[in-house]
């Protein structure tokens, strides 16, 4: 359900952001125009002013913010097309005679900066009013484009919850049964019957795995202590493995987490650092700053860096155990790195 929602916000996000980009663009382009436009009006409307002041006319239809000098001579051109902008005030030169004599019209920018106050504030509106209905357009339909596959997600995690259910009868009852055979004194040494405990003991294991993998969208955080589930984990891998010495360098160490995860996540690790160690051989688990490390005196590990792929099969395993854990590890926001030599390998959590 987590990657449902996550799917649904991209999609929701993208079509969101690309339309309000297209909105902004189209506004400032809008606001660029109609700006130019109001400063040639305020232009035109100076050069109205002096055309009534040459000829005579009655000034008072204009407003009092035009105002004027007394011709000034210039030795220089002026060109026409001069307009400029003085403080709080246009100014505008216009020829009064062909010797060089100009008015200077000049024309405060009260009115002007109220028209462009207006139409700032007509096109944040219209942006505002917009980008409501384009996120109501957005939602309705990422809603709609992933509600099949919402629907076929939900179908396929119903079966899958399903069909781990279904694999926990038969395979506690092989689980039953093979202890029984082990009690049959033509079948105690028999390798057939251990190659298929072990194969019992994989189905198992990856059932636990897979429930805890579904379990994933729902995962509650607490404080815990992880030493705690560490013992408890090595607890049991002593009973399956008893020629492994274990130690552990218990210290404070407590985050928020989901316990029942982090126990699979550790069972894991640990189990594999069993299964794959020498005769005789260590499991020593310590704290060093925010992480746990697990190390041990195994065979190593060919290629350390694709571990975590599903496809990753060396010494014999199924390689989605590491693949299940990774994921979940991801989900608790814990950092897997892996270093491993012919001496052994260290698996190091970092938990944030």
């Amino acid at each position: 359900m987590r990657q449902n929602r996550r799917a649904f916000l991209e999609f929701f996000l993208i079509y969101f952001l690309s339309v309000a980009f297209l909105i902004v663009v189209s506004g400032v382009f809008y606001y660029l125009q109609n700006r130019a436009q109001l400063l040639k009006n305020e232009q035109f409307s100076m050069i109205e002013y002096a055309r009534a002041l040459k000829t005579g006319e009655d000034l008072s239809r204009f407003s009092k913010d035009f105002s004027y000098t007394l011709p000034v001579k210039f030795k220089k051109h002026i060109d026409i097309k001069n307009f400029t902008i003085k403080g709080n005030k246009f100014v505008k030169y216009i020829p009064f005679s062909k010797y060089g004599d100009y008015f200077q019209v000049s024309k405060t920018t009260k009115s002007y900066e109220k028209k462009l106050f207006a139409l700032k504030l007509k096109i944040v509106l219209a942006q505002s009013v917009l980008l409501l209905l384009f996120a109501f357009i957005s939602y309705y339909l990422a809603k709609n484009a992933l509600k099949p596959l919402n629907e076929s997600i939900e179908t396929l995690d119903k079966f899958a919850k399903d069909l781990i259910h279904d694999l926990n009868t038969p395979a506690t009852s092989l689980k039953l049964n093979i202890n029984l055979l082990k009690r049959e004194e033509c079948l105690k040494n028999s390798k057939a019957l251990e190659r298929v405990k072990k194969s019992v003991d994989t189905i198992s294991e990856l059932h636990e795995n897979l429930t805890i993998l579904l379990q994933e969208g729902t995962f509650q955080l607490v404080k815990c202590n992880i030493f705690d589930i560490v013992e408890d984990v090595v607890q049991i891998q002593k009973e399956i493995y008893p020629s492994i010495r274990f130690i552990i360098k218990r210290e404070k160490f407590t985050a928020k987490t989901n316990s029942k995860a982090m126990r699979q996540i550790l069972q894991n690790i640990i189990s594999n650092s069993c299964k794959y160690n020498k005769k005789d051989g260590f499991v020593k688990i310590y704290k060093r700053d925010n992480s746990l490390f697990i190390e041990d005196s195994g065979i190593g590990i060919k290629e350390p860096k694709k571990i975590f792929e599903r496809s990753y099969s060396a010494n014999s395993g199924s390689g989605i155990g590491l693949d299940i854990v990774k994921r979940v590890a991801k989900s608790l926001d814990i950092d897997i790195k892996v270093l491993s030599d012919s001496n052994g390998s260290t698996f190091i959590l970092t938990i944030s």
